[in-house]
């Protein structure tokens, strides 16, 4: 099979950054689906895997964590999909990823594909989904199932129109919440508000006096999906007293965790490849959340996040989808499709 990878982390531009080769195509055993990819989101995780490192690889690594193909082929132990289903995913970060003709992926880290979207919409939504799903109702522990008491409740999105953003506005939004999105430009504030947001805060500006400018003196909860270092100050200032924050960003310079001690408050990771990463017993309920997303995105709760769509699926694509994500002005989300056709 044809797939697309690297063996030397350089800049996009360069020639070898992303190249073509061939090589075996996988066989189907246990727990795992051969699925033929057939449109592939880029995310910032992909250009950080590619630019990270010094050294030359022995064999192409291949990178991609988010797709929607069709299963091909399925192993023994597999139960939750059959051969000729359309599915979508995130991956995982220590297999083959999806910038090639076929994938193995495990069935229990695997949704059915929405029925309503086509393949670069559906293709958008899987690793963002899952991270910002898991941010809000498992790491924050907000409950989507009590919407009546989570009117009282505000939440402080970070850079609420990347990717993640776009869909934790849409989420929080739907479990009830008020949604407070950062957001600095006239089409990102736009692009916030039509995603759910109830109002916007400038994180260029302090947020600190963003957010009281807006009559609140503290939030219930924050998710930081920006410069964690950078704005960690403020949200030890802005929680409530036994509020929750989680941060899907890694801090560069050690944070002061005694900026919570007084307000009792907790600060948790969020990592969405956790689970595939050690095969946690929980691993499963990625297929459930998938699946509770494609029934969202089906009955019009949910909007797809697609912002760009490049096609066909080929070296010279993924490079500018490459160089999209790099330029940290990405607003929703970039696909790089099979097919030119959008229905």
């Amino acid at each position: 099979m044809k797939a697309i990878g690297f063996k030397k982390h350089l800049e996009i531009d360069e020639n070898d950054s992303l190249f073509e080769f061939e090589t075996i195509k996988p066989t189907a055993t246990g727990h795992d689906i051969l699925v033929k990819v057939v449109a592939t989101s880029v995310n910032p995780v992909d250009v950080g895997v590619r630019q990270s490192g010094h050294t030359t690889l022995r064999q192409p690594k291949i990178i991609g964590w988010d797709a929607v193909g069709i299963i091909e082929e399925i192993g023994d132990k597999v139960t939750l999909f059959k051969k000729g289903e359309r599915v979508f995913y995130a991956g995982s970060f220590i297999r083959s990823g999806s910038n090639s003709e076929y994938q193995l992926v495990d069935e229990r880290i695997v949704g059915h594909a929405p029925t309503t979207l086509n393949d670069a919409q559906a293709a958008a939504m899987p690793l963002t989904s899952l991270t910002a799903w898991e941010a809000l109702f498992e790491q924050l522990e907000i409950s989507p199932k009590n919407k009546m008491a989570n009117q009282n409740k505000t939440i402080l999105i970070i850079n609420g129109s990347g990717g993640v953003g776009s869909v934790a506005t849409q989420l929080a939004s739907w479990a009830g919440l008020t949604v407070i999105a950062s957001a600095s430009r006239t089409e990102t504030i736009s692009w916030v508000l039509s995603h759910g947001a109830t109002k916007t805060v400038n994180h260029r500006k302090n947020l600190v006096q963003e957010v009281r400018n807006l009559g609140y003196q503290y939030v219930d909860y924050i998710l930081e999906l920006n410069d964690l270092d950078g704005h960690w100050d403020e949200m030890a200032e802005l929680i409530k007293p036994s509020g929750r924050i989680t941060s899907i960003t890694e801090n560069k310079h050690p944070i002061n965790l005694r900026k919570l001690t007084q307000k009792r408050a907790k600060f948790a990771w969020e990592w969405m490849y956790t689970k595939s990463f050690y095969q946690t017993e929980d691993m499963i309920t990625q297929h459930q959340i998938l699946d509770k997303v494609a029934c969202l995105l089906d009955n019009g709760t949910l909007v797809s996040t697609l912002n760009k769509v490049l096609s066909p699926i080929n070296v010279r694509n993924l490079k500018e989808a490459h160089r999209l994500i790099e330029t940290n002005h990405m607003i929703g989300k970039v696909v790089v499709s099979q097919s030119s056709h959008l229905n």
